[in-house]
């Protein structure tokens, strides 16, 4: 019962994330990545934790202000932006969360930040990440066309426990 009872409010505080983000109030262009162990690859995990990661993107294109919520997940180790379509596992672009060897418990709002050009970690051209990434401007082309992704990795899960496509 306390299991159902937390999913659902993680539910809710998902929901309310994606209604209302102040973050992404504003001009610009807006992204959202919903969260599951069932967009999990190569193979989906059967987990309770659910999410949701928002993207805004200045007038300038110049920065990509970002809010990761996660609910019913435990032992967070790190979480990123991923260049792969849905079906892949393809290589990190940028952090969103960085790398905590003990992981952490979180049932609201992981991480939140900005991305510049100055965070993005080239990619070469694969079948993973077709074109690859050399700089902001090619990570936001990933963000619009549906090549990239968002994932969140902890202790139990290291390749990723949920994950969503950014949209």
């Amino acid at each position: 019962m306390t299991r159902r009872l937390t999913l659902r409010v993680g539910l809710a505080l998902i929901a309310l994330a994606m209604a209302a983000s102040p973050v992404l109030a504003g001009g610009g262009f807006n992204f959202r990545s919903p969260l599951s162990g069932d967009a999990e690859r190569p193979v989906p995990v059967d987990t309770d934790a659910a999410g949701v990661a928002t993207y805004k993107l200045n007038d300038a294109e110049t920065e990509l202000t970002y809010r990761l919520i996660v609910a019913n997940i435990d032992g967070v180790t790190q979480s990123h932006i991923h260049c792969g379509s849905p079906e892949v596992a393809g290589p990190v672009v940028a952090f969103l969360f960085g790398f905590n060897a003990a992981g952490v418990t979180v049932n609201g709002v992981l991480a939140e930040g900005t991305i510049t050009a100055a965070n993005v970690i080239p990619r070469a051209d694969s079948a993973a990440c077709p074109g690859g990434v050399a700089n902001l401007a090619d990570l936001i082309e990933k963000l619009r066309t549906g090549g990239a992704y968002t994932n969140v990795h902890t202790l139990e899960w290291p390749g990723g426990e949920i994950r969503g496509h950014i949209f």
